[in-house]
């Protein structure tokens, strides 16, 4: 029963955050337009999402997820470290390695477009 219930929860928080976005967003747009602002306002000048970034991306985290995992296991082993506190630790590092690169890669590829 109480899966149900945080099952429940979850699904309308985010049923909820996502409600009050959108409308508040069209609230405010209908808003601007009875004051009379131009349309162009509206059009967004931020890059087009890219499912091949989007994937690079996840896959250099993935890759450093496992390069942490693999390296918190082997420091565990070879300094007879706590492995309950290496593996995490290096996890997050990693991980958080591989997503700087992604930026950057995802970065320098944006750049060479324009």
């Amino acid at each position: 029963m109480e899966e149900l219930i945080s099952f429940l929860a979850f699904f309308g928080t985010i049923f909820g955050i996502a409600y009050v976005f959108l409308t508040t967003r069209n609230k405010e747009r209908l808003a601007l337009i009875e004051k009379g602002v131009e349309a162009s306002l509206f059009n967004t000048k931020g890059s087009k999402f890219s499912i091949a970034k989007f994937i690079l991306n996840i896959a250099l985290l993935f890759m450093g997820i496992g390069a942490g995992i693999f390296f918190g296991n082997y420091l565990a082993i070879s300094m007879d470290m706590n492995e309950d506190v290496m593996i995490p630790s290096m996890l997050f590092i990693f991980g958080g390695l591989g997503l700087v690169v992604g930026f950057f890669i995802t970065r320098a590829l944006e750049s060479k477009e324009e």
